[in-house]
């Protein structure tokens, strides 16, 4: 998927500027509902503790009797879900990354490997871990390492996402998610193998690009500056390694226009804390502007 990879792991694309815009919670509320449901939009690698750094937060958390995210995390870590995502990282019995890269693919690659891990896959142990996974997999795996180093103290046990729902379940609160874990395993690993080497090259060819990227996403959404993430946003689609549209829409646009038609009958059935990825939020085709357009009244919550 090209850059839409990274924007899709951290949950920061399509977003439109507007100062009205330059803070993460918003109030949900019209349209019959009789208590207000809350959205915010995080940053699927942020610590949990940045959640007290968000005005207006906790009241809203504790005001609603739900919480929903992009999925159930609790679902995902069933040991069923875990096989199965263990098994759409691996490629097919007989393939290798090796075999499905050409000679010189593959030196660029290892170069990259040696650069970031200091070891490539000439090293028997790191090819008997990184030589059967699909491209892609490796894609996120040095994704996640290249955004762990922006962001300080990150421990993948105690992210953002994952502590709403725990706070939730804390608090004997329902959990509910959009999707399944199937319906993600397939947006982040189903491309044709094909389609995978060609954006894992891409990558590959351009990681000085997605270091600056790096930086620069990870202190906007620090300094909950939404309008100079979407600045890079329109640099993105300059850039070397552009999405194609028909990306776009499966990893952002497709979902946001699913989670709209369903949010209705959540927030009629309970007042509701909605925690997604904070690119889901903005533009045209975000989900805060499909819920005006439906009718609903929504609000930058400031405090």
């Amino acid at each position: 998927m090209k850059k839409i990879i990274v924007w899709g792991l951290i949950g920061l694309m399509g977003l439109m500027g507007g100062s009205a815009q330059a803070q993460l919670l918003y109030k949900i509320s019209g349209k019959g509902l009789k208590a207000p449901s809350y959205i915010v939009g995080t940053y699927h690698l942020a610590p949990a503790s940045y959640a007290d750094s968000i005005s207006g937060l906790r009241a809203a958390f504790e005001a609603t009797e739900q919480v929903c995210g992009e999925v159930d995390m609790l679902e995902t870590m069933k040991p069923e879900n875990l096989a199965k995502m263990q098994e759409a990282q691996m490629l097919p019995e007989g393939k290798t990354l090796s075999s499905l890269l050409t000679a010189e693919q593959l030196d660029r690659l290892n170069a990259l490997l040696r650069e970031v891990m200091g070891v490539d896959l000439t090293n028997p142990a790191m090819a008997g871990q990184l030589d059967k996974v699909t491209p892609m997999a490796l894609e996120t795996t040095l994704t996640l390492l290249l955004y762990m180093k922006n962001v300080a103290g990150i421990n993948p046990a105690d992210m953002i996402d994952t502590y709403f729902q725990r706070e939730a379940m804390k608090g004997g609160k329902k959990v509910i998610g959009f999707e399944t874990a199937d319906f993600q395993m397939d947006i982040l690993y189903g491309a044709p193998l094909e389609k995978q080497v060609e954006d894992l090259m891409c990558f590959v060819d351009n990681f000085q690009e997605q270091v600056e990227m790096a930086d620069f996403i990870t202190a906007a959404y620090f300094a909950q500056d939404l309008e100079q993430l979407e600045e890079l946003n329109l640099e993105e689609q300059k850039g070397t390694c552009t999405s194609d549209p028909e990306d776009n829409d499966k990893l952002l646009y497709n979902r946001n226009a699913n989670w709209v038609k369903a949010m209705p009958d959540i927030m009629k059935e309970h007042s509701t804390f909605f925690a997604v990825g904070a690119g889901h939020l903005c533009g045209e085709r975000g989900v805060l502007r499909m819920l005006e357009a439906d009718g609903y009244k929504i609000e930058a919550v400031k405090k």
